[in-house]
Formats: C-alpha cells, structure tokens, sequence
C-alpha cells in the first residue's frame, strides 16, 4: 500500500511538472545554480522602474508586463542554456516561465521571488552587473557602478577600483558595498581618487593600491608604478600598465609616466582596466584579454576612433566603454563588427 502511495505521489508530482513545464527553485538552489553553472541567463521579469530600484547581481530585464515579451526574449536569450527567472513574490516569473517554455526555453522559477530572496540575506544590487567566468568555472562579477568606478567580486573578495562616492550620482558605499579586500586607484584626479571613500571602505587588512602621486597625497597604502606586478588575495595576479596621453597639447592631462591602467588575471580570466589614457603603443602587448574597460571621453581620453584603434590592437573577447561622459557612443559597434562591445551606464 505505501508502494502504491509513493508511486501515486510521483506520478501526480511529475503530471505538475509536465503542466507547468518549468522548474521552481528555493532561493538555496536558486542561488547554487546561479553560482556554479556558468551557463545561466538570469532574468528580471518585474517593470523597469522596479528593475532600477534593486535587482539580483548580473540579471537582465525583460518586463513580463511590456509589449513583445517573447520576441524580447528570443533577440536577447540563448534557448540552448537554462533562464532562471524571478519577480517580486514569484507570480509573474512563473507565468513568465510557462511561457518561455512554450517558447522552447529550459526554466527555472524562484519560488518566493525578490522577496524570498532579500529575506534570505542574498546580495542586490541597483547597478548593472557583467558576469564572466574563470578557466575553472568559477563567476567573476563586475559592477558597474559609475564613471571610472567598478567593484570586481570573486570568490566571497571584493576589489574596489577608482571608488568615488560623490562625484556625479552620489554611491553610498557604506550602504551598497561590503568592506573592501583591496582598492586599487589609477591616479589621483577627483573623479577617480577620493580618500574619505577610501576609508569608508577599508578595515583592518584592506591593501590600498595607488599610483605614487596618489599615495603621497594620500600618505598611506602601496605605490605600484608601469609594469610592476603583484599578487593579490585569491591568487589574483595583478599588473600595473601605462596609461597617459599622447596627443600633443592633452600631455598635460595625463603625463606619461605617473597613471596606471591595471590587468587582474583571475583563474585565467584577464582583466583590463585601462584607467585614463589615450590608444598608447604599449596596449600592443597586452594579450589574451577577455575584458577590456576603455575610457572613450575626449579631449581627456580618447576619441571614438582612438578607442576602436585600441579596441583592435588589443583585441578583447569583450569590449566595454567606460568614463565616456556625453561622448556619442552609437557607432562603435558598427565600428568594430564581430566585436562584443557592450555599451553601458558608465558615463
């Protein structure tokens, strides 16, 4: 008789399934999945205003409510890997599930949604977030957050670079980042180099990495000049680069020499962070960069043209304008076709 149960239960548990066609995840497998198969799409099925007030790290928004929400979905998702989808309280990702599994997607729901999963602690965010992944399979998430400023998550460590709170969209960094592991500053102008931001972030351990014009101003942390190399915790390899200006009259902005562009190289993963700097010779030497950060703001940086010259001297796998201001970004794809250019709210 219990036999009998077992089997009426499973067969009655797999007819749900089969109706429902998706699966429905608790926020612990939500997350596991999240973080361990680098495979996943995740997607914020909410509107876009709630999408802005705080979503889950490295989710995209498709609004289950908006117009053409499957043709959305099939210009932007990949039907060959999972979606994992979520809402506020898990209503409208579920039919939204239902749907892309009508549509010939894999689906997983989380069950309680955005409200399951703040109550359980896990980390939101406002910013966009870009997730790569290591040789080893494991996430690197790269936040977003303004300008020149960017926090590079790994393995529970948290890298700050350039972190400055008050300089355009005020960041309240002591509400919206954990401490810092490591911050690490280009140079030492405002928009990149702010010391009460940099003791908001800081406890006891934290490595400061600046620039030596940075660290006498600053009168604490370690200075690294171009072309020196440290390691960081988690086995991150870090190498300070040049970066400065070159075309005549802008030498003054940034004088060979005393800025740094940084490359962290994370489980084989290559990072570059190009601080501010014109399309110098020396970008010729990078090689085997996933992700390249260039600032595209003339007459301080580069120009447009400067930046696809750099893009395609360095050849990234991904390509990602930042510090670009009012800079019209438009045809920078066209620019570099066959290049992931990815162009996102870092003005």
């Amino acid at each position: 008789m219990n036999k009998l149960i077992h089997s009426l239960m499973a067969l009655s548990l797999l007819s749900l399934f089969s109706c429902k066609g998706y699966t429905d995840l608790s926020v612990a497998d939500f997350d596991k999945m999240l973080s361990e198969d680098a495979t996943v799409q995740l997607v914020d099925v909410r509107t876009p205003d709630e999408f802005a007030g705080n979503h889950l790290p490295g989710a995209q928004n498709i609004d289950w409510q908006g117009d053409g929400f499957i043709d959305q979905a099939k210009a932007v998702l990949d039907p060959a890997r999972p979606v994992l989808a979520y809402c506020r309280s898990g209503k409208r990702s579920a039919a939204a599930s239902s749907a892309l599994q009508k549509a010939g997607f894999t689906v997983y729901n989380l069950r309680g949604g955005f409200l399951g999963w703040t109550e359980a602690g896990k980390r939101v965010t406002k910013y966009e977030v870009e997730t790569f992944w290591t040789d080893g399979g494991k996430p690197v998430r790269i936040t977003l957050i303004k300008h020149g400023s960017l926090e590079v998550a790994y393995e529970g460590l948290s890298i700050q670079i350039d972190p400055v709170g008050e300089y355009g969209k005020h960041t309240d960094y002591a509400v919206e980042f954990p401490k810092a592991d490591v911050i690490l500053v280009t140079h030492e102008h405002k928009d990149h180099f702010e010391p009460v931001t940099i003791d908001i972030l800081s406890v006891e351990g934290t490595r400061l990495i600046l620039n030596e014009t940075s660290r006498a101003q600053i009168g604490k942390g370690e200075a690294i000049a171009n072309g020196q190399r440290t390691e960081l915790p988690g086995g991150i390899v870090m190498d300070a680069v040049p970066a400065y200006n070159t075309t005549p009259g802008r030498e003054m902005f940034h004088p060979k020499g005393n800025g740094n562009g940084y490359v962290l190289t994370i489980d084989g993963l290559r990072i570059y962070i190009a601080g501010d700097t014109e399309d110098v010779p020396e970008m010729a030497d990078l090689k085997d960069i996933d992700v390249a950060f260039l600032p595209v703001n003339q007459p301080f940086t580069m120009t447009v043209d400067q930046c696809v010259a750099a893009a395609k001297a360095i050849a990234p796998k991904v390509l990602i304008p930042y510090h670009y201001s009012k800079t019209d970004l438009s045809a920078l794809p066209s620019l570099l076709p066959g290049q992931d250019v990815r162009i996102r709210q870092l003005q």
